[in-house]
């Protein structure tokens, strides 16, 4: 029981943006196709790692829960870095994404807890040969974990992402709505990341609005560049910013989609959630930033 329980709850350490729910393609459309063939599985796949605060990881899967719905695996104490540690682990799956879930028993090895999503990939190897030419540098070697095997790839503009291969292929339901992997980069590092993210995974770019409104980053009656992402990995949206943010704006790692924003602030307050943020409207969206139990800041957002 034990080791199943592993397999279910390690889709280990990975990083990632993801981009749909967070807007509708604009006038400015732009698109690239995909330069190579991914080896994505599917973004059900694509797991947001949350490092909660110590002990809060019953809190925080009960809330997140309460919220979105969906299940949860056993927590199990693992190593899941290539150097010693021990964490709790459990995986979160719900209708608006996929979370690993880690709560830390040692001190977290360099660099893990800066790597934002995990990939699944269908070739290990293959991956790390395509970040590479991508022009994204690997910042851990392919090392084993308990269920499979892992590496970590940066890419220009300094994002982090945990590519994942399972010995046994995981198999989880689709989701209902694709979650945003939300990123915050500069007019100096944008170009860069751009060539390198788009090779790598296959993506194009669906929308870049050079003049959206500010406010649903905190910054009302100003404009930023919002870029809007979508690739057989997910979505990710690229807010170009000159890193003037108000809290909690750039903690967040991952926007997800709801049906009813109202509806969902309350369950998440019900559930020992904050509202840092909003709800705020603009460009035919609402949204608001969401504080969870454990410290795990996340995007909310709907359609109007």
């Amino acid at each position: 029981m034990k080791r199943k329980a592993m397999a279910w709850a390690l889709p280990v350490l990975l990083v990632a943006l993801s981009v749909v729910g967070a807007g509708a393609p604009s006038s400015a459309r732009s698109e690239r196709p995909a330069a190579v063939s991914t080896t994505a599985v599917g973004p059900q796949y694509d797991t947001t790692h949350v490092y909660v605060t110590p002990g809060d990881v019953d809190r925080f899967v009960a809330s997140w829960v309460a919220t979105f719905g969906g299940t949860h695996t056993a927590k199990v104490v693992t190593t899941v870095t290539p150097t010693p540690s021990s964490t709790e682990s459990e995986l979160v799956l719900s209708p608006v994404g996929t979370l690993s879930v880690f709560d830390f028993k040692t001190p977290v090895p360099y660099p893990f807890g800066t790597e934002r999503t995990g990939w699944l990939v269908r070739d290990l190897d293959l991956g790390v040969r395509q970040a590479r030419r991508s022009g994204a540098h690997v910042v851990v070697a392919p090392f084993d974990d308990p269920i499979g095997r892992d590496a970590v790839v940066q890419f220009p503009g300094g994002v982090n992402a945990q590519l994942y291969w399972h010995t046994k292929a995981p198999s989880y339901a689709p989701l209902e709505t694709v979650p945003d992997n939300r990123l915050y980069l500069t007019p100096d590092s944008v170009d860069g990341f751009l060539g390198s993210y788009l090779r790598f995974t296959g993506g194009r770019i669906v929308s870049d609005r050079r003049s959206a409104d500010a406010g649903d980053i905190g910054l009302p009656g100003r404009t930023y560049r919002r870029i809007a992402l979508r690739s057989p990995f997910g979505n990710t949206v690229v807010s170009v910013t000159d890193g003037h943010l108000p809290y909690p704006f750039g903690r967040e790692t991952t926007g997800y989609a709801v049906h009813d924003l109202a509806a969902t602030l309350r369950k998440a307050e019900a559930g020992g959630a904050k509202v840092l943020w909003g709800p705020y409207s603009a460009e035919g969206r609402s949204s608001a930033m969401v504080r969870f139990p454990g410290g795990y800041v996340a995007e909310l957002h709907a359609p109007r």
